[in-house]
């Protein structure tokens, strides 16, 4: 039998396998680049990568950060996300142990890879590519159904989170005339939703309000620090992920502890 511990353990380990292969997306997709084809490969000297050179973290380690063939710099930000990654996929593990829902923890995993591809995208070129969210949402919505299946996922609360976030962003699109939401972020809301949804409509609607909180927060932050203009376009995309991340972590608290204050828990 597998423990806890070598369980958890595993989980990390897909998670920065996971991770080298976001490198590869976040580099390629905004190009309309092919994931697949061809194989990883120096941008200096255009050697291919070996395979002894491709393992996660540990290979960026022995090289110390250089190709083997040309010495050129092997930029840092790679073994951080392999790293970030797993790390994610061991938080969302260990959050999700107790509830014994596999199918949910795959769905959680799912959407917590592609948040970090989509959020370094956003940041780096202010779009949330449909591909990435399409493909998340396939894969999410198939470890959903399984679990409907086996009777550990309710369609109803998914489907009501799905819906209002997505009315929400939505909304907010038709409201600015497509100025206050790129089509992305409405795009990723279902699925954010959805999956959050779940878990509990408190941890989707926690998630939603939060998204917008640290999108506020950070806004008035760069603002009064003068590193942004009223006019300036700060991508939403990560917002949204932080919210979810909230909802995921600290939603179910946070919806009963506001519910006991008003008194309606």
């Amino acid at each position: 039998m597998i423990t806890p511990v070598v369980w958890i353990g595993l989980v990390g380990v897909l998670g920065t396998l996971i991770g080298s292969f976001l490198n590869v997306v976040v580099a390629r997709v905004p190009d309309g680049r092919s994931v697949v084809r061809p194989g990883s490969a120096c941008p200096q000297c255009r050697h291919e990568v070996r395979g002894r050179d491709n393992v996660p973290v540990l290979s960026w380690l022995v090289l110390r950060g250089r190709c083997r063939d040309c010495a050129a710099p092997i930029p840092v930000r790679y073994p951080l996300v392999e790293a970030g990654t797993g790390l994610v996929f061991v938080l969302v593990a260990l959050r999700l142990a107790a509830t014994d829902e596999l199918d949910v923890l795959a769905a959680c995993l799912v959407v917590a890879a592609a948040g970090v591809a989509l959020a370094l995208i956003d940041l780096e070129h202010g779009r949330l590519p449909f591909s990435i969210t399409g493909v998340a949402a396939v894969l999410a919505l198939l470890a959903l159904a399984l679990g409907w299946w086996g009777g550990d996922v309710t369609w109803l609360p998914v489907l009501l989170s799905a819906g209002l976030w997505l009315v929400v962003y939505g909304g907010i699109r038709v409201a600015t005339r497509g100025r206050g939401m790129g089509l992305g972020d409405v795009a990723l809301a279902p699925l954010l939703g959805g999956v959050l949804g779940a878990l509990g409509l408190g941890s989707a609607l926690v998630g939603l309000a939060a998204g917008f909180l640290i999108g506020a927060v950070v806004g008035v932050g760069l603002l009064a620090s003068g590193r942004a203009g009223r006019r300036a376009k700060v991508p939403h995309g990560p917002f949204m992920l932080a919210g979810a991340a909230v909802g995921l972590f600290a939603g179910s608290v946070i919806a009963e502890g506001y519910l006991g204050l008003v008194g309606l828990g």
